[in-house]
């Protein structure tokens, strides 16, 4: 029977919930791994590109940026066959997570799954029955044709540049073929790519490029239900669906049920304070497409929380939401025994609002961890952080100073291996102090 107004609209506002991750990742995709004219560009599917420099205020085309783990990404098409990861011995943390198009995560290599030794890991896509070659450390088995690895790969500081480059330039991606040395399939023919267009986000056209991203994601049985209510609506992986064929109260039915799905994010969104639960592999998220479309929304490739574990002061202690740096200086001290307890190592970055950005500072230093050369520890082993737009001029608290604007700041927190004292909450952050 021919589909309703109401049946289309509630199909296009959960097939949008539920679409949103393959559309905010295939926007990322695009840039690094299909369009050569944009700075982003990896060199195409099958290769790394690594950056290794830290980033400083002078960076400011990614918001809240990470120099504890800079990044490897990559991409992979899979339709002819496997691909092989292969990695050094590594020496210091570091993970090469694979996700499938919709963003949930195939598996992960790195220091907490596979350990710190030299291995060989195959990443194959759905339906590939052929046989694992010997010398493979893991099967990674992807339900999407299409899949993304964001790396990262610890660095010390500004003078450990070179040896994390020669790390990263030992991760290597070679097709099965080559890792065999026999001959390699037909390739897979080469698809006609949408332009990536911001607005298609928005409306009707966000179900053309939904269509042709399914062409590489086969139907998941606990998913058949939304993909038969899709393909009823012409969006049914085929790559044709064209929203002028629409008889136009369908098509204003639709439109109407992207609104809804874009209003249903917006405010889930709203109430979400922490990353736990929000990224993981497909059986860990389940059916929770709001979740997952929130994760794509507020930290596209965030690790799940037994990787890394991540929090923060968005406001202080006298109330002031966010913190200011022209108003107080602040601190925050962890009791002895209280220190974040994490099995690799932690950090706490300061960013200047609204930007979410580095701050330029005279020592240059806009993040404090464990590993921060010269801290100073408590009397009692506790420690204390300062934070500040002056260098305070005793020198225990400077060695422990982490630099703060002339203005708003907030402050993240990055565990990576986090205790499981963290994911359970018995382990909380204390709070952000003013001083004055």
């Amino acid at each position: 029977m021919p589909i309703t107004p109401e049946e289309a609209r509630r199909t296009a506002a959960d097939g949008w919930v539920w679409g949103y991750p393959l559309l905010d990742n295939y926007r990322t995709m695009y840039a690094q791994a299909i369009d050569s004219d944009d700075p982003r560009y990896v060199g195409g599917f099958g290769r790394f590109r690594h950056y290794a420099e830290p980033f400083t205020p002078a960076n400011t085309d990614v918001v809240t940026p990470n120099n504890d783990t800079p990044y490897s990404p990559a991409w992979l098409d899979l339709r002819a066959e496997p691909f092989v990861l292969s990695v050094p011995a590594v020496d210091r943390y570091y993970v090469l997570p694979v996700h499938d198009l919709d963003t949930a995560y195939v598996g992960f290599v790195g220091s907490r799954t596979t350990g710190q030794a030299a291995g060989h890991h195959l990443i194959t896509g759905p339906g590939w029955t052929g046989t694992v070659p010997d010398g493979i450390t893991s099967v990674l088995r992807a339900d999407t044709h299409l899949v993304g690895i964001l790396g990262r790969t610890y660095l010390a500081g500004p003078d450990d540049v070179p040896a994390l480059r020669a790390v990263q330039e030992r991760y290597a991606l070679r097709p099965l073929s080559a890792y065999t040395d026999t001959a390699a399939p037909h390739p897979a023919d080469e698809p006609v790519w949408p332009v990536w267009r911001e607005e298609d986000l928005e409306t009707v056209e966000f179900f053309t490029v939904l269509d042709f991203l399914l062409g590489f994601f086969p139907v998941l049985e606990r998913e058949r239900g939304l993909r038969e209510r899709l393909a009823a609506l012409g969006v049914s992986g085929t790559g044709t669906f064209e929203p002028a064929s629409l008889d136009p109260g369908i098509r204003a039915a639709v439109e109407r049920g992207v609104a809804d799905g874009r209003a249903r994010l917006a405010k889930a969104t709203a109430v979400t304070r922490v990353s736990t639960d929000l990224f993981g592999t497909r059986e860990e998220l389940g059916d929770d497409y709001i979740g997952r479309a929130v994760a794509a929304d507020m930290g596209l490739y965030g690790l799940p929380s037994a990787e890394a574990w991540y929090g923060g002061w968005t406001a202080d202690d006298h109330g002031d939401h966010p913190p200011n740096g022209h108003d107080r200086d602040h601190e925050v001290r962890f009791p002895p025994g209280q220190l974040p307890p994490a099995r690799f190592f932690w950090s706490v970055t300061l960013y200047r609002l609204p930007e979410r950005l580095l701050v330029a500072n005279e020592i240059d230093r806009y993040a404090i961890g464990d590993r921060t050369p010269g801290l100073v520890y408590d009397d009692d082993g506790g420690l204390t952080l300062h934070v500040s737009k002056d260098r305070p001029a005793e020198p225990k608290r400077a060695a422990n100073w982490l630099p703060a604007p002339d203005g708003p700041f907030t402050l993240v927190v990055r565990l990576y291996g986090p205790d499981p004292s963290v994911l359970d909450g018995t382990w909380r952050l204390p709070p952000l102090t003013a001083t004055d």
